[in-house]
């Protein structure tokens, strides 16, 4: 790996933001280690450190850093479609002329689908067929109790990420348009309507209505990337940003209904993700700013190769580390009650003492998946399809609802039928796999089609 990566680094284009890349490898990475550390794991069960120790939750207002990995996903997308875009072929010259335009817009989304989801998909479909199979043999063997179950519940919740994700990838077509007509006021426009959708929720009581957040906080976030990837949030908006936001954010939670935690927590009627809420949207705003204020010495450090080499590295990992790191971190308890090693009370002397080595085995176990997986993460050659959008965007949709069902449902009660609420709609396991692998497949029929002339 070690000369692949001096090779990619040594290619790196004098235009590409490497501030990007490193945000990408930083906010996910922030995720992992603040999964790690809230686990409050014992004989007993799974708790959460913030719950046991609620002095630590204004911690979670630098570690949520999930908005700044959307905030780098709207840039990418953005230069990624228009580069599609770009690169488009001209339609033939028998092809009538109104349909042409249709067609090649069509075509340029079925291949912008397919080239921004292969290294999401392919680890995440590995993901999971691998829990999927070993869940199934623990059940058929009449286990899944203790640990053992909350794994199988647990493991797969990092994958509602992956499904907002997939949102944001396909509504990047749309959503760049109204971002090219309107700029800012399709920014104002959706975090207007999060803050429609929380005045409904909590003064006027509407059921439901707090799940069509997901989509509004989020995409306003994603919105920011595109603002960002025009040159348009420069030292002066970023200050702008990062001081109205975390206003915005101490205002909402000192005054509002909003809890302190920028992550959710057992048993909180309120959760400011999940749903997001217009307080989580401020923090987003609050940490974009401060991030875009260290573009400039950051982008000076990322200069020396070296460093460039460990993020180029890391960035080839990054999903896949992201998607194991909690099969890692059970597998470390597991082994520890295995062996009769003591799990000290959360939050105790000895509990923070056994901090370092419960991470080091983390990092380690996790290494050696990512060795055993990272394969699956390195994308294939991806031609341009035929008139496959519609067809694209049903294995997106598919996708999206199957990996949102399983993060919910999780792979604990696979054979006796449990289910969990999506939206308003019961989801099993079965379902939920059933549906991501279809819609995987549907996209990389899509994305393939039969090429260009």
């Amino acid at each position: 790996m070690g000369s692949s990566v001096r090779e990619l680094a040594g290619a790196t284009p004098v235009t590409r933001d490497r501030y990007v890349d490193l945000l990408r490898v930083a906010s996910l990475g922030a995720v992992v280690l603040g999964h790690w550390l809230m686990a409050a794991v014992t004989p007993d069960g799974v708790g959460n450190l913030l719950a046991v120790v609620p002095a630590l939750q204004p911690l979670t207002w630098l570690l949520q850093v999930m908005p700044v990995f959307f905030f780098v996903g709207g840039f990418s997308h953005a230069l990624s479609y228009r580069s599609l875009l770009r690169k488009r072929p001209e339609a033939a010259p028998e092809a009538a002329p109104e349909a042409a335009p249709g067609a090649a817009e069509d075509s340029v989304y079925s291949a912008f689908l397919r080239a921004r989801l292969q290294r999401l998909l392919r680890p995440t479909m590995v993901f999971v067929l691998v829990w999927g199979a070993a869940a199934l043999l623990v059940q058929l063997l009449g286990g899944g109790g203790g640990l053992t179950g909350v794994t199988l519940r647990m493991v797969t919740q990092p994958l509602w990420f992956i499904g907002i994700y997939l949102a944001m990838v396909a509504f990047t077509p749309p959503l760049l348009r109204l971002h090219e007509r309107y700029g800012w006021g399709a920014f104002a426009g959706l975090a207007g309507a999060a803050a429609a959708v929380d005045v409904l929720r909590f003064a006027a009581g509407v059921p439901y209505v707090e799940f069509l957040n997901f989509a509004f906080v989020w995409l306003a976030v994603h919105q920011l990337g595109f603002l960002r990837a025009d040159g348009r949030i420069r030292l002066r908006r970023a200050a702008l940003l990062a001081g109205g936001g975390l206003t915005a954010a101490i205002a909402l939670v000192a005054f509002g209904p909003y809890p302190l935690s920028m992550v959710g927590m057992p048993g909180e009627k309120v959760s400011n993700m999940a749903p997001p809420t217009l307080a989580l949207l401020a923090h987003g705003l609050w940490l974009v700013g401060a991030v875009e204020l260290l573009r400039a010495p950051a982008a000076r450090l990322l200069e020396r190769p070296r460093v460039w080499r460990t993020v180029v590295a890391a960035n080839g990992v990054a999903m896949t580390a992201f998607l194991w790191h909690l099969t890692a971190m059970f597998g470390v308890y597991g082994a520890l009650l295995a062996l009769d090693v003591e799990l000290p009370a959360p939050a105790s002397a000895a509990w923070w003492t056994q901090v370092p080595l419960r991470l080091a085995l983390a990092a380690a176990l996790t290494a050696a998946l990512v060795a055993a997986f990272r394969t699956f993460e390195r994308p294939a050659a991806t031609a341009p399809a035929e008139g496959h959008g519609p067809l694209a965007a049903l294995g997106v949709t598919l996708c999206l609802l199957g990996v949102l069902g399983l993060s919910m449902v999780g792979f604990n009660g696979l054979l006796d039928g449990r289910t969990a609420l999506l939206i308003a709609v019961p989801v099993s396991a079965p379902a939920a796999v059933a549906m991501t692998l279809g819609g995987w497949l549907l996209v990389e029929r899509a994305g393939r089609g039969r090429g260009v002339r």
